[in-house]
């Protein structure tokens, strides 16, 4: 699919809305269409890439089908597939078992706004990333539509209320609470952060699903903090 195309925009929009009941189809169809992201930039074939917070490894299966040595590090053991393979290690994306410049390209999904402490967390990619090599990171910004997930667009109208409600109307427990395993991770903060690093330089810097001027939304103040719903950051390690 071509990208940007409305065309791809609704693909991956409609599997976003089915990814509870069909989750296999919605992560295959976004690891295909992160894999085509990274190989705008730099080709997969022989390539180390170090896929952290992964996962059931949709996104590292995908890099080793198109011929990258792929290696996942996923923090919580309860988030792996039954029968995880090789190239799965539990480690914490703080403090990866890795040597220095290690990873041609270092991946993270829709992990950012997770973590506590994204700047040490970027940092950590940055470490094990090779000079020359891409650091590949997406996240759901808090105030995008989106950015409450299960409880989603409720938590505009505060994080515990719209988590009581998602509980009150489903009958289980939300996955997530706002402080601690999901943060109001914002776009301008991110920008000025990875803009003002001497050791990395912004390759993209885009909404991730935008079917038009994806690049725009994240330079319009305010704005991109509703409207971007998805940041999508390449940057490659300076020498």
């Amino acid at each position: 699919m071509r990208d940007p195309s409305f065309r791809r925009s609704f693909t991956l929009f409609r599997a976003f809305l089915r990814e509870q009941d069909d989750p296999r189809t919605a992560y295959r169809l976004l690891a295909r269409d992160a894999a085509d992201q990274v190989e705008r930039h730099m080709g997969l074939s022989g390539r180390v890439v170090v896929d952290i917070g992964g996962g059931r490894g949709y996104f590292t299966r995908e890099f080793r089908r198109r011929g990258a040595h792929s290696y996942l590090f996923e923090p919580d053991p309860a988030e792996l597939a039954a029968e995880p393979g090789a190239g799965t290690v539990v480690a914490d994306g703080y403090l990866l078992p890795l040597a220095d410049g290690t990873a041609d390209v270092c991946f993270s999904s829709n992990v950012l706004e997770h973590v506590s402490d994204p700047r040490t967390f970027l940092s950590e990619m940055v470490r094990v990333t090779r000079p020359g090599g891409l650091i590949y990171v997406s996240f759901t910004n808090w105030l995008s539509p989106w950015g409450g997930h299960e409880w989603a667009p409720w938590h505009y109208f505060g994080a515990e209320r719209a988590r009581a409600r998602y509980e009150r109307r489903t009958g289980r427990p939300a996955k997530h609470r706002l402080g601690e395993n999901l943060f109001a991770v914002g776009v301008g903060t991110t920008l000025r952060h990875v803009r003002g690093r001497g050791d990395v330089e912004i390759v993209s810097a885009r909404s991730r699903y935008w079917p038009v001027v994806p690049q725009l939304v994240p330079l319009v103040p305010g704005l991109r903090e509703f409207a971007t719903w998805n940041l999508l950051l390449i940057l490659r390690r300076c020498s």
